[in-house]
């Protein structure tokens, strides 16, 4: 098990949280049980059943948690006028929002099945749409749409695909930013006049 996937030292929710994503992550979330998440805690079963009742209750919670930050940066996003400071800023929050969710993203690309089975896979793409809405302006042509689109899959892709690239680990986080906050910049040329908060509406490509 690599530094990056060690579970957090802390509560209990958190340590079964941890352990079964890295199962799930290697083995599959079918072929992973909650005795075998047990075992690799080192509790009883009783213990797990405390937390959580299903391997669903576990993804979920995961889902839920990575969400968390993300709803609260919409709200806050909804609030600004939307200018290209607003939109450089909630790429770089949402940059950040994802430092902690590598293992998640490796469990969504890998289980994919699951994650379109457990309806997580839907939630999360309507955060996706709303963020897509807040980098975009409403008259935006095709090509800046696809500017800040790609800015968001390149967030993603950052998470596992630059893993086997070599180089220092937040050398690589910032050049995703860079190349991120880049695309938004391109999409939203200076003198373009901002829209005013309440004119943020979820978009969709």
């Amino acid at each position: 098990m690599s530094s990056a996937s060690q579970p957090r030292r802390g509560n209990t929710r958190q340590r079964i949280q941890d352990v079964a994503l890295e199962l799930f992550s290697e083995h599959g979330y079918e072929k992973t049980s909650l005795r075998e998440i047990a075992e690799q805690l080192d509790v009883t079963k009783a213990a797990l059943y405390y937390h959580f009742k299903t391997k669903e209750d576990i993804v979920v919670s995961l889902f839920e948690d990575l969400g968390r930050p993300v709803d609260e940066l919409i709200v806050w996003a909804q609030e600004q006028p939307r200018t290209l400071e607003t939109k450089q800023e909630v790429i770089r929050r949402y940059h950040e929002s994802l430092r902690s969710a590598e293992a998640l993203f490796r469990f969504m690309q890998e289980n994919q099945a699951t994650v379109r089975d457990l309806t997580i896979g839907l939630r999360f793409k309507e955060r996706m749409l709303t963020l897509y809405g807040l980098l975009k302006e409403d008259d935006a042509e095709l090509v800046d749409q696809v500017r800040c689109l790609t800015a968001l899959f390149t967030m993603h892709a950052g998470m596992f695909a630059m893993q086997e690239m070599e180089g220092d680990p937040e050398d690589k986080r910032e050049a995703v930013l860079r190349v991120a906050t880049e695309l938004v910049t391109a999409a939203n040329p200076p003198g373009r006049r901002p829209a005013r908060p309440d004119s943020a509406q979820t978009a969709s490509p």
